[in-house]
């Protein structure tokens, strides 16, 4: 009686995978033959209440009807499979006669331009890249650099505070600071590009966010000579081998002297004109002697060591490289702009 139903079982599930006519019908027919609540499962739980000789035959009867049931299902899920396949790549089928998208190829905005440029520059006379965090510790921003609390020289570089003693760096000179303690007293030899941030009201040629390229440079005998020498050379390879530079007297806390550094003006090699108002030169950067404070301050003996430090503005240089009248536009993703640079990246 058992194995007439097994033969029966067999023969329904048989008749309607032959009808299926796709993979949810299938599923179905095999949750009801192969399931753990089917009819076939049912009769192999029950193996247990017939005789020992009766439960072996039995039991291949079962592992034969589930087997056959299977293998159909298997073959029909083969065919049906095939055959929906066949049927969703006709549906996406490409029309090929439709006019392709017009891709357009990018510009280099001239910001990065300029910054691989000097980097490649001061990477040939043997520098080395140096970064750091742009939240920074007042410590590193300004008491290490010479400028203490209430120092009148914080009045030009006031910020964004995130707490009392947390804030975005005002220049990357930190990193110098990071630098010097890690190097425990040995020469350095570094730049440190990265960007800086200053509460200042956005125009034409200022911006809250800007960029900047600083120096350092720390061994025995050092002297301003040195600095003139490196920067009479970053001046030629960015800008020309006429370009001369001039250095004039200047204040910064964490250097003495310092120095304001100029090029002879491109547009009229020197001679004076509206763009440099006449006097020949346009500023590009600062510099100046390490004040032996900062030197003291992050572990190395001013008696022994000397040493120079530079900081020149990515935008600017950008600016007086290309003759872009709003420093904004490096900011604002404007394709158009970045289009102009496309072959001089």
């Amino acid at each position: 009686m058992v194995k007439e139903r097994i033969t029966e079982i067999v023969n329904e599930a048989l008749e309607m995978i032959n009808n299926a006519k796709n993979s949810d019908e299938l599923q179905e027919i095999r949750n009801k033959y192969l399931s753990k609540k089917s009819e076939l499962m049912s009769l192999m739980s029950g193996l247990g209440e017939v005789s020992i000789e009766e439960r072996k035959s039995l039991g291949q009867e079962l592992n034969l009807a589930k087997a056959k049931i299977s293998e159909a299902l298997n073959l029909k899920q083969e065919e049906i499979g095939k055959r929906e396949l066949a049927e969703k790549l006709a549906k996406e089928e490409i029309d090929i006669s439709l006019p392709g998208k017009n891709h357009q190829v990018g510009g280099k905005n001239p910001f990065h331009i300029i910054a691989d440029e000097i980097t490649e520059i001061f990477l040939g006379m043997g520098f080395a890249v140096a970064d750091g965090p742009e939240i920074e510790e007042d410590l590193y921003n300004f008491e290490l650099l010479n400028i203490p609390k209430d120092h009148p020289a914080r009045d030009m570089q006031d910020t964004f505070y995130i707490s009392e003693n947390v804030l975005l760096r005002t220049h990357t000179s930190p990193v110098q600071a990071h630098t010097m303690l890690a190097s425990e007293g040995k020469p350095v030899r570094i730049i440190c590009p990265g960007k800086t941030y200053r509460r200042d009201d956005d125009d034409a040629t200022h911006s809250h966010q800007f960029a900047q390229i600083e120096g350092l440079v720390i061994d025995k005998d050092i002297n301003i000579g040195h600095l003139k020498a490196t920067l009479e050379l970053f001046a030629k390879k960015m800008f020309g081998e006429k370009r001369e530079i001039r250095l004039r007297p200047s204040y910064f806390p964490f250097t003495e002297p310092s120095v304001e550094v100029d090029i002879t003006c491109a547009n009229c090699d020197g001679k004076g004109c509206s763009m440099c108002k006449g006097t020949g030169y346009i500023e590009i950067l600062g510099g100046g002697m390490v004040h032996p404070n900062v030197l003291k301050m992050n572990g190395y003996d001013p008696e022994v060591y000397s040493g120079f430090a530079f900081g020149v503005g990515i935008e600017r240089v950008a600016i007086l490289r290309y003759g872009i009248d709003d420093i904004r536009k490096f900011y604002q993703n404007d394709v158009r702009f970045l289009h102009q640079y496309r072959k001089k990246a």
